[in-house]
C-alpha cells in the first residue's frame, strides 16, 4: 500500500466517539453504586422483620409498615435507586463481555426484571400511607391482598423474580466464561441468586439476602475497576 493510500485509509477511519470515556466512567460508577442500593434495601427489611414481622397477609403488611416507617422508606428508596442504576451497570458489563451470549441474555433479563421491581417498590408508598393512616384497618388489608392477587399485575412480579434470580445467574456465568473480569468478581455476583433462594427457603431473617447483596456489590465493584481501566470503546 502506498503512502498516499495509507493516508486515505487513516483519513476515513472512524474516530472514537467523543462520549466514549464519559460513558465508560459513568457505567463504572453505576456498577459501584447500584448494588449498594439493594444492600440498603435488604438490610432495612432485615431490621424491619427482626422481631418476626412479615407480609404474609394484608394485615401483617400493614402492621409491618406501620411499625417501621423509616426502614420502609430506606428499603423502597434504596431499592428504587438500585433499579435505576443497574441498567447502566449491566450495560457497562456488556462492554467487558461483548461476545458473551449468556451475559447478554442474562443481563437483559436482569434489566427487565429490575424495571418491573421499580414498579413493585413504588407501590409500597401507597401501602405505607395506608399503614400510617390506620395499621389495623381491615378494609386497607383487603385492598392490599386484592392488589397482590390481581392477575393483570402478577406478570410484573414474576418477571422480576426471573430476572433477579435466573437472569443474574446467567449474567454472572457469562462474565466468568468471558475471562474479562476477575473470577472472584463474577463469583461474587453469582452468589446473589443462591443465597437469596436459601434465605427465602430456610431462613426467616433476611441475613442470607444481605450477605448475598454485599457479595454482589463487591463483584460489581471488581468489574467496575476493570471497565474503568479498560480502553474498550462503544
Amino acid at each position: 500500500m502506498t503512502a498516499t493510500a495509507r493516508a486515505d485509509v487513516q483519513a476515513v477511519a472512524p474516530s472514537p466517539p467523543r462520549t466514549s470515556g464519559m460513558r465508560r466512567v459513568g457505567c463504572a460508577l453505576a456498577m459501584v453504586l447500584a448494588p449498594w442500593g439493594f444492600v440498603a434495601a435488604n438490610t432495612a427489611y432485615a431490621l424491619a422483620i427482626r422481631d418476626g414481622g412479615n407480609e404474609d397477609t394484608g394485615a401483617d403488611t400493614l402492621a409491618l409498615y406501620g411499625a417501621n416507617e423509616l426502614l420502609a422508606h430506606i428499603a423502597m428508596l434504596g431499592g428504587m435507586l438500585g433499579c435505576l442504576l443497574i441498567v447502566p451497570a449491566v450495560m457497562g458489563a456488556f462492554r467487558l463481555a461483548p461476545t458473551s451470549r449468556l451475559a447478554l441474555i442474562g443481563g437483559s433479563m436482569m434489566i427487565a426484571g429490575y424495571v418491573c421491581y421499580f414498579g413493585v417498590l413504588n407501590s409500597g408508598f401507597s401501602t405505607l400511607a395506608m399503614a400510617l393512616a390506620d395499621p389495623t384497618s381491615a378494609e386497607f388489608a383487603a385492598v392490599i391482598e386484592d392488589a397482590q392477587a390481581d392477575a393483570w399485575g402478577l406478570w410484573v412480579f414474576l418477571l422480576f423474580v426471573v430476572g433477579n434470580l435466573i437472569g443474574t445467574l446467567l449474567f454472572a456465568i457469562g462474565l466468568l466464561r468471558s475471562r474479562r473480569v476477575p473470577v472472584w468478581a463474577a463469583i461474587g455476583i453469582m452468589a446473589w441468586p443462591p443465597l437469596h433462594v436459601v434465605g427465602l427457603a430456610f431462613f426467616g431473617n433476611e441475613v442470607p439476602q444481605v450477605i448475598g447483596a454485599v457479595l454482589q456489590a463487591i463483584g460489581f465493584a471488581g468489574c467496575a475497576v476493570v471497565l474503568f481501566r479498560s480502553k474498550v470503546r462503544a
